[in-house]
């Protein structure tokens, strides 16, 4: 068999999941309530089918199994997050022994399967009570974020080599203080702000902290989901539409994480508005001396602006969408079961990105996905026939190699997600994993594209 595309020796083959959408057992081993446990309490009719985040996938019970399926559908690598809620119910204080016990665990049989975990801190499960302090936008909760992160680098970073502080940190930024879906669905973009500058200070003090532990060949980042903003055409309307558009949801935390520093339009914008965040002497200096080490990349589709058919109305709250229009290509592709345009080459629009205007950051694809609704459709023989998401991860995959053989710092390719998984407000509507969950018996079982998977790691290449 002809390999055309041969990846870089050692390159990470594996998928990425976090802790509220596998684990399960939300209310057991001692662990405190988040965010979604809580949001699920008050308003169930939000989640999907009524289905909350308390038993999700069982990885808490099943993680020996899940690991050996890793194993076997060829993973050298993982990302999974760690619950601040179950590490340190309530966000601050003692440390959780059952926790301790439960990502040792895991950490370990990782490893005993020849697997690397790369391990995130935060993604999007504030724990409830540091929430009602305010959450992201109180400055003592970027403090007890730093005390969490210390212990996860003391308890695990002697196995551990590679962490991340966040995963999207943008996305809580977005649901939960703009467009109203994610909890505190607050829609108020000075609030949002303050949200996104305290997240990006909180990342660079845990960085801080992470260099203090010099853990042995240790590497610290941050996760981010980079949408390209195209434009509808070179018209310098649509042009600029498309850099605000970039300005707000790219650059707000690439910038910070990986030069140090904020775009200055970005900044004007905001203090144009009355919309800049309250920040403390020693923040500036803060982000430049902290800046990651790597990058991780999610993406699934671009985003594509024009210039703004209507002036906003003067009367509306402040949104990143006073500056550009969303703009449907005619005839895009499409993933018709999750309503995103597929656009493969958008991978290798970012790995040049970050080669040319990034220092080209050692980096990877972290998430990359295609979900699907009524899987079972596709059932045959027992195996759920998912060819398209063989052909979805191969055509992103040619892009990712031609950057690479360009001179991109791209070390590997995790797929989202390893099994299907509970998904926020979406539950269990759209399957993304490799490995089929029955979610009445959990039972698991693999999809075509998991021997694929397989078979690609074992070539290091298709």
């Amino acid at each position: 068999m002809t390999i055309n595309y041969k990846f870089p020796e050692g390159f990470w083959w594996g998928s990425a999941t976090s802790a509220t959408q596998i684990e399960g057992a939300a209310e057991e081993g001692a662990k405190g309530k988040n965010i979604w446990d809580y949001w699920y309490e008050v308003e169930p009719n939000r989640f999907f089918e009524d289905v909350g985040p308390k038993e999700t996938s069982d990885f808490y019970h099943r993680y020996q199994e899940d690991i050996q399926l890793m194993k076997e559908i060829g993973h050298n690598t993982y990302r999974m997050s760690i619950s601040w809620s179950r590490l340190i119910p309530g966000g601050r204080g003692e440390v959780n022994p059952e926790a301790v016990a439960f990502y040792n665990k895991v950490i370990d049989e990782l490893l005993a399967k020849d697997i690397e975990p790369f391990v995130n801190l935060f993604h999007f499960d504030m724990p409830l009570e540091l929430q009602e302090e305010g959450g992201w936008e109180s400055r003592a909760v970027v403090d007890a974020f730093v005390d969490y992160a210390k212990e996860a680098f003391r308890l695990f970073g002697d196995r551990v080599k590679k962490w991340f502080t966040f995963n999207e940190p943008i996305v809580p930024v977005e649901g939960g203080y703009l467009y109203d879906f994610h909890y505190p669905n607050v829609v108020d973009a000075k609030r949002a702000t303050q949200v996104a500058y305290h997240t990006a200070i909180a990342s660079a003090k845990a960085v801080e902290a992470f260099r203090e532990f010099e853990i042995k060949e240790g590497k610290i980042g941050i996760v981010l989901n980079l949408t390209p903003s195209y434009p509808r055409s070179n018209n310098p309307a649509d042009l600029r539409a498309s850099r605000i558009a970039d300005l707000f949801f790219n650059r707000s935390f690439l910038d910070p994480a990986v030069l140090g520093e904020y775009p200055q339009e970005l900044i004007n914008i905001l203090e144009e508005h009355g919309q800049l965040p309250v920040t403390e002497k020693g923040d500036k200096e803060l982000l430049k001396q902290n800046t990651v080490d790597l990058l991780g990349v999610n993406y699934y589709q671009p985003r594509r602006v024009k210039a703004k058919e209507h002036l906003p109305n003067p009367y509306s709250p402040f949104m990143p969408e006073w500056f550009f229009d969303h703009y449907e290509m005619p005839g895009r592709k499409m993933n018709v079961y999750r309503g995103w345009e597929i656009y493969e080459k958008g991978i290798y629009d970012i790995m040049m990105n970050l080669k040319e205007n990034y220092g080209n950051i050692e980096s990877f694809v972290s998430e990359n996905g295609m979900g699907v609704q009524d899987e079972h459709r596709f059932l045959k023989d027992g195996e759920i026939q998912d060819d398209y998401r063989i052909e979805f991860i191969s055509e992103h995959l040619k892009w990712l190699h031609k950057a690479i053989e360009e001179g991109c710092n791209a070390k590997g390719y995790h797929m989202w997600t390893f099994m299907d998984n509970w998904s926020w407000s979406n539950a269990y509507k759209n399957r993304y994993g490799f490995v089929s969950v029955d979610v009445k018996t959990k039972e698991r079982t693999l999809k075509k594209s998991a021997h694929w998977f397989k078979q690609v790691s074992n070539q290091n290449g298709f």
